[in-house]
């Protein structure tokens, strides 16, 4: 009779055990999924790879190896027109991931289309004069490798996110701590999803972030603000650029893309803004909602390049399979 009830028990406990052993599996499957196909800007999940990508290493500090994702067109050309794309995440967290669906609609087009990673609070313990460097860098390496890459040096854009597109701003002002080849580091054009354009006072006006952020923000940026804030930093002779913004942004205020924009035009560059009524921060990326935003914003990015003579025709985002 023990014996049976021995048997029983250890039945029961392995059915148990299988049982939360396949719940387990479950949840980390999902918790996977859901990082992974979360493009937005809010992933944290580095890919080890990216389908169809070459990851190269453009940048190596003590025992971190930073890498840049390559998606090349399909036609391969001696000297395409290129493009590097930074993830946001507020200089703390994010993705390269972010990026992927801009990259290979781009590659689709004819560019060299790249998502970069660089060294963050959460992952690397850096400030964001750190990430600010590891931009330029990524910028120079892809000039320096230009004829391997088959790129343009002459077409090399840079693009972003929130503080992504903080960081290509700043190679393309030559904002931060830099070298003697400084400006091998400058985009010829920018592409720029809600930029954080105003990081000190500016006309008076300290509403330049959400308070809630302002504190925290500031103290990660490891110099004071207004070192790295591309509003102060406004001169003539900038590539051109084009800012996507939302209206209803609750944590960079709309003001400061617009002020940010009329100070480059007053100083003779060319820059465009498109505003999105309604939208808010990390409006643009894929995944978020019916991804209206993310097709309207790309479909603004190729005119963008197109009008620069660098890609060809009309958007072609209905027929690529997204």
């Amino acid at each position: 009779m023990n014996n049976r009830s021995n048997v029983a028990s250890c039945f029961a406990l392995s059915l148990l055990c299988r049982r939360a052993i396949v719940c387990l599996a479950v949840i980390v499957l999902s918790w996977s999924y859901g990082a992974i196909s979360a493009y937005g800007q809010y992933s944290d999940v580095w890919p080890q790879q990216m389908e169809g990508a070459d990851k190269l290493v453009y940048k190596s500090i003590g025992d971190v190896d930073l890498h840049l994702f390559v998606f090349r067109p399909a036609t391969k050309r001696k000297a395409a027109p290129g493009i590097v794309f930074f993830f946001g995440g507020g200089w703390k967290s994010g993705s390269p991931i972010q990026f992927e669906k801009h990259c290979r609609y781009l590659a689709s087009r004819g560019m060299v289309a790249m998502t970069a990673e660089y060294r963050n609070e959460d992952r690397h313990r850096s400030k964001a004069k750190d990430s600010v460097q590891d931009a330029k860098s990524a910028m120079r390496w892809i000039r320096a490798n230009a004829q391997k890459l088959g790129v343009d040096p002459k077409r090399l854009a840079a693009g972003g996110g929130s503080a992504g597109a903080h960081l290509a701003a700043c190679a393309a002002m030559k904002i931060g701590a830099t070298t003697a080849d400084a400006q091998s580091a400058v985009p010829n054009a920018l592409v720029l999803f809600n930029p954080p354009c105003v990081l000190a006072a500016a006309d008076g006006r300290e509403d330049f972030m959400a308070a809630e952020y302002k504190p925290e923000i500031l103290a990660r940026m490891g110099v004071p603000s207004r070192e790295l804030s591309m509003w102060h930093h406004v001169k003539p002779k900038c590539p051109p650029l084009l800012v996507m913004h939302g209206e209803a942004d609750h944590a960079v205020p709309i003001w400061t893309a617009k002020s940010f924009v009329d100070k480059m035009k007053r100083a003779g560059n060319h820059a465009e803004i498109v505003i999105y009524p309604g939208e808010d921060h990390g409006f643009f990326n894929f995944g978020e909602k019916d991804n209206a935003m993310f097709f309207a914003t790309l479909k603004a990015t190729d005119r963008f390049l197109a009008k620069l003579g660098w890609i060809q025709g009309t958007p072609t985002l209905d027929k690529f399979p997204f």
